[in-house]
């Protein structure tokens, strides 16, 4: 799996405090925009942010590239319907070798990989054979089991990204997305500007946002205690 952050909205802070101020500052005006700075920032948003206005965010926008990830975990992330996608076409680009797909540890582990590999082949074999006899794509990828692995760029504003992480970083959720999840929150991490925002917004799995776990007695052994400990390490490393 590979996740990359491509773009994002450019002095985020400054863009986030003209934003902010405008429905706390008596004196805000288009003339006077250049006079909020990232400093107004520091100062204001954790402020609003500690409110639960967390609209705010919205003016903040993320785009990343994915590959390598499943069409299960593709079906799964556009679910959030605040998202926009622009996904790999099997109708227009067929399935080759260089296509992989993905294996579950616990189908390992439980003893199933021979089968499964096995699965996977005929399955691709049959697809490449329909092709050769003329079958188009857009046809022949019926056969093409959820497993196989796509490309996409989703686009999402802040408050998004942070609902987002809040449910797939969840150790609850699904292994893949859950690491898709990680991983895009350490692209995000990786941007000094943007590393703030993490911070002030709790932009982390559900407990962390809420201060106590909602899955309750759903909530794996253990989680609350690793999740508290992840936050604080984070914030502790980066001084």
């Amino acid at each position: 799996m590979k996740v990359k952050l491509i773009d994002y909205t450019r002095n985020p802070l400054e863009v986030l405090a003209k934003a902010t101020l405008v429905s706390y500052w008596d004196d805000w005006s288009i003339d006077k925009l250049d006079e909020i700075t990232e400093k107004d920032a520091e100062i204001h948003i954790p402020k609003v942010l500690s409110y639960g206005h967390n609209s705010i965010l919205e003016h903040i926008k993320l785009t990343w590239a994915v590959e390598g990830v499943s069409v299960v975990t593709l079906k799964q992330i556009t679910r959030h319907r605040l998202m926009s996608f622009t996904v790999r076409s099997q109708r227009y680009i067929g399935i080759t070798d260089e296509d992989d797909y993905v294996i579950p540890d616990e189908i390992i582990e439980k003893g199933f990989e021979k089968e499964y590999h096995k699965l996977m082949g005929d399955a691709f074999e049959l697809y490449r054979k329909m092709v050769e006899g003329g079958v188009s794509p857009e046809n022949a990828r019926y056969v093409i089991p959820q497993a196989v692995t796509t490309k996409f760029v989703v686009t999402m504003n802040f408050r998004e990204f942070k609902h987002f992480i809040g449910l797939r970083m969840c150790e609850r959720a699904q292994w893949e997305i859950r690491e898709l999840a990680k991983k895009m929150w350490e692209e995000v991490y990786k941007v000094k500007e943007l590393r703030p925002l993490l911070k002030w917004a709790k932009v982390g799995p559900r407990c962390i946002q809420f201060g106590y776990c909602p899955e309750r007695e759903l909530m794996p052994e253990g989680c609350w205690r690793r999740q508290r400990d992840w936050w604080e390490n984070v914030w502790k490393d980066d001084g």
